[in-house]
């Protein structure tokens, strides 16, 4: 039997997949997106001269002595608070209240904090002496206008809308997430929690690969469960493409006579079936479907092996399409503490449980390596990757390891 090995087929796989195009979005609605290109200041942060502390606007040259022994008083004369600009200029003698962010009053060059006076409304008392510029943010201090905040390629979190807020804008262009439609087939799905009849399984495939789509940073959607029926699937799919930027199927890719996906999509002569030198996930398609060339990745059924081979093949497609530039899972070398088999040929994707003690990292296998094993799975953090040389691995070993551990939510 003539496989492919699984690097082949991940390049096949990513070929043609580029980031999508540029999409100006408001910040919240940017968030976990890519930048598309880098993002200037529109003015100076700050923007103004203000004060870094509660406390009272002075002429430095009128506290420079101040201690406790030898206390100053001032006159205050305004009050500021953010927000607002002070409505008389600081003078020698005189004082004006001034809160946290408050613009620096006109001839004040010091702030002297609430914590070294005795905070008088009409006059202050100071017993510590300052010097000029203490406790003042100078306008441009942090970022001057035209200076490029963020670049191309950084990842909109937290921070980074906060400097673009703060910077002037209300938008950025990054590379939008990828809109992923997800399809499961077959007449023994149903809807979860729809109570089973004999012969019946809940449709957990297209939940668990809508769910790591969205935890990939893509929109997801399902379209099924799709019986085993040619026409309702061609429907389904015409209808799907509208809203895809990636089809994902579940399913139907084997030789059985009832493999619908396989039956469908080979009349069209766009989706090449491979089997992949791979446990779990042999049967593998990859091509694109409609007028825009939609790419559509075609995943078998059993559900352990349709995760591994999202992970494989689907993850680092949907990061490419958001602007990454490292698609792929992070990995260790990992010691193993347990023997495993696998088989000759083939790469498998081992569900382990990844530590780090005081030897470094560990891996332990969970449970039965079944193809259909979902309960190892649900226990296991981290994939294996054991080489298709390899066929014994001893306690002491050490294997590369894909580590899972940020599956849920976007990494």
């Amino acid at each position: 039997m003539n496989l492919r090995p699984v690097d082949e087929q991940r390049a096949v796989c990513l070929n043609n997949i580029h980031p999508l195009e540029r999409l100006e979005l408001p910040l919240l609605d940017a968030q976990g997106c890519v930048l598309a290109e880098d993002v200037s200041a529109l003015w100076p942060l700050p923007s103004f001269d203000n004060s870094s502390m509660d406390g009272y606007a002075v002429v430095a040259a009128d506290v420079a002595s101040a201690s406790v022994d030898n206390p100053v008083t001032l006159t205050v004369i305004d009050d500021v608070p953010a927000g607002y600009r002070a409505t008389e200029r600081v003078t020698m003698g005189t004082a004006i209240r001034i809160m946290t962010g408050a613009p620096l009053p006109d001839g004040a060059d010091a702030i002297v904090p609430v914590e070294s006076t005795d905070a008088g409304i009409d006059n202050v008392t100071i017993w510590q002496g300052s010097v000029a510029g203490r406790f003042i943010r100078r306008a441009g201090e942090d970022v001057h206008t035209g200076e490029v905040v963020l670049s191309a390629g950084q990842l909109m979190g937290a921070s980074q809308i906060a400097i673009l807020a703060a910077a002037g804008h209300g938008s950025a262009p990054v590379h939008p997430r990828p809109r992923v439609v997800v399809i499961s087939t077959g007449n023994e799905l149903v809807e979860p929690g729809t109570p089973l009849k004999h012969g019946l399984i809940a449709d957990s495939n297209s939940m668990m690969l809508v769910a790591a789509a969205r935890a990939s940073g893509a929109e997801a959607f399902r379209a099924g469960p799709v019986p085993d029926d040619e026409q309702r699937l061609m429907d389904t799919l015409d209808d799907q493409l509208v809203r895809a930027d990636l089809l994902v199927t579940s399913g139907g890719v084997s030789m059985g006579a009832y493999d619908t996906v396989k039956a469908v999509l080979s009349r069209l002569g766009t989706v090449e079936f491979v089997k992949v030198a791979m446990q779990p996930g042999m049967p593998q398609g990859y091509g694109t479907l409609g007028e825009q060339g939609i790419p559509i990745v075609t995943l078998p059924g059993n559900p352990v092996s349709s995760y591994v081979s999202f992970e494989v093949f689907v993850r680092p497609m949907i990061r490419r399409m958001m602007g990454y530039a490292d698609t792929e899972r992070p990995r260790v070398d990992a010691v193993c503490t347990e023997a495993m088999t696998s088989p000759e040929g083939k790469t498998q994707f081992a569900r382990v449980w990844l530590d780090y003690g005081e030897s470094g990292w560990t891996v332990t296998p969970v449970g039965a390596q079944g193809s259909h094993i979902l309960g190892g799975l649900a226990r296991a953090n981290a994939l294996a990757v054991i080489a298709p040389h390899i066929t014994h691995v001893s306690p002491g070993d050490v294997l590369p390891v894909m580590d899972l551990r940020n599956r849920i939510g976007a990494s």
